[in-house]
């Protein structure tokens, strides 16, 4: 038992020393959505296709704001996948914890 724990004190930390210390995210992470709505037409797919339900549109056509529920989204990429104007993408902001739930809806809003 003895010789395991000097054994073990030469070895370097297996540990990361996050949250102090942070990695560069993956390639491809899929993290929280950004939908550029100068580019969206309104078309609703992303709504349809949602297999969560975690996108709901406020208004109809090229009008339309898009609401996004974080505490919903699976983080799946069929949003992205199927808008036709590939407005929707995915950030590499992966530390979304909030302990209001308010906090993890996002509106989206067309300039005016």
């Amino acid at each position: 038992m003895e010789h395991e724990l000097l054994r073990n004190l030469r070895k370097k930390v297996a540990t990361e020393k996050y949250p102090f210390i942070k990695k560069k995210p993956p390639e491809g992470l899929r993290g929280k959505l950004i939908i550029d709505m100068a580019k969206c037409i309104g078309c609703g797919l992303c709504v349809f296709d949602c297999p969560a339900g975690a996108i709901e549109m406020i208004g109809k056509g090229t009008a339309a704001d898009l609401k996004v529920y974080l505490d919903r989204c699976h983080f799946c990429g069929q949003c992205a996948e199927s808008c036709p104007s590939k407005c929707i993408v995915y950030s590499t902001e992966f530390e979304l914890a909030n302990f209001d739930k308010k906090n993890l809806t996002i509106e989206f809003k067309r300039k005016l």
